[in-house]
């Protein structure tokens, strides 16, 4: 945060109308020294600032130069700077998060993003990394936890806690913080709203629904996840696995109308086509799984025109996509890649990929 010290005691002087030479009489200091301040060379000592608040009968914040709402702004325009990068430019977010965090240290949120980009955010970090930024971690941990009362932030200061016990080894005492800070399926805030409404009730209804969706949405990842990191599978007995079963689940659709299978089956593929992507798959069976994951994500938009739980239950919670945008979202994404991901521009170089893209554009 930049102080204008310097510029405010020259106006504040100016509104006075006062010398440099009757200030620093005042202040018991040399006229140079007052000078060096107005031209911003140096600052007052810090034992200073509240006799020359009271002197021309402003606050110390009026007299640093310190607008809370304007830092706040600032703070806040940062951090959606950075999350707009995180994804697409890597190393553009870190040089946006790692100068903000010289800039504001003790902002929580800031704090948070500095230290998960740092450490290569939630899943899959390098235990060298976190031992390397341990102490510098644990500290902003710490603080968090000492003065943060958000409390997603806190739990996530947790989080580091635990991956750096894993890195060195203890992973007992990393489980044993997930089975004592976090809550457990049944505890969330959404099985407890579903459980404030009596159950016939149009709203318990309505939240029955909402958190199946979600949780239908992170069953299919997790289908995913289990049958690409099946070591007893080939990289083509995962894909043809994946296309039958992505192909059962848009049947069901077909067949039933009901949302629940379509939720599955953009989740399940999406999470197939994002590894077989990245990790060696086929171009033509990345070509086939992008295909009936659009498909999925078609049928979610359409359905929401009709179903407010679906709504809720998956647009709230994403930022910057709506209902309208959620197809358009990953094509555009895929159409137009980071220039460091070789990988996308290599798709695009095959028509058969981008035709799929066009189709659903």
């Amino acid at each position: 945060m930049e102080l204008t010290i310097g510029a405010n005691i020259k106006r504040l002087r100016g509104i006075k109308n006062i010398t440099q030479e009757q200030l620093s009489v005042a202040m018991n200091v040399t006229c140079a020294a007052v000078s060096k301040w107005e031209r911003g060379e140096t600052y007052p000592d810090i034992t200073l600032l509240q006799p020359l608040a009271y002197y021309f009968g402003v606050t110390l914040d009026e007299l640093v130069g310190y607008d809370r709402e304007k830092v706040q702004a600032d703070i806040d325009n940062v951090i959606d700077l950075y999350r707009k990068h995180w994804r697409s430019d890597w190393q553009k977010a870190r040089e946006i998060i790692t100068k903000a965090y010289r800039d504001y240290p003790n902002d929580y949120r800031i704090m948070h993003y500095y230290m998960w980009n740092i450490g290569g955010d939630f899943a899959d970090n390098d235990p060298a990394v976190l031992i390397a930024h341990k102490d510098e971690f644990l500290a902003i941990c710490e603080k968090i936890l000492d003065g943060c009362t958000e409390e997603g932030l806190r739990l996530n200061a947790w989080n580091m806690r635990a991956k750096i016990l894993h890195a060195e080894g203890k992973t007992e005492e990393a489980l044993e913080i997930y089975k004592t800070k976090f809550a457990d399926w049944y505890s969330t805030g959404e099985q407890k709203t579903e459980q404030l409404f009596a159950k016939d009730t149009e709203e318990y209804y309505f939240h029955v629904q909402r958190n199946m969706y979600e949780l239908v949405a992170f069953a299919g990842d997790k289908l995913g996840r289990k049958i690409f990191f099946d070591s007893k599978l080939s990289i083509k007995e995962k894909a043809e696995k994946a296309i039958k079963y992505g192909n059962i689940m848009l049947n069901a659709f077909n067949e039933t109308g009901d949302v629940f299978f379509a939720g599955l089956a953009e989740a399940f593929l999406g999470r197939l086509r994002n590894d077989m992507t990245y990790r060696g798959g086929a171009d033509e069976d990345i070509i086939t799984l992008l295909d009936m994951n659009l498909c999925a994500a078609q049928k979610i938009s359409e359905a929401v025109k009709y179903d407010t739980a679906v709504y809720r239950a998956y647009f709230p919670k994403r930022r910057n996509v709506t209902a309208e945008n959620f197809l358009s979202w990953i094509v555009d994404y895929l159409l137009n890649p980071d220039p460091a991901n070789e990988r996308l521009k290599q798709l695009l170089q095959n028509p058969d990929y981008k035709a799929v893209l066009e189709k659903y554009s």
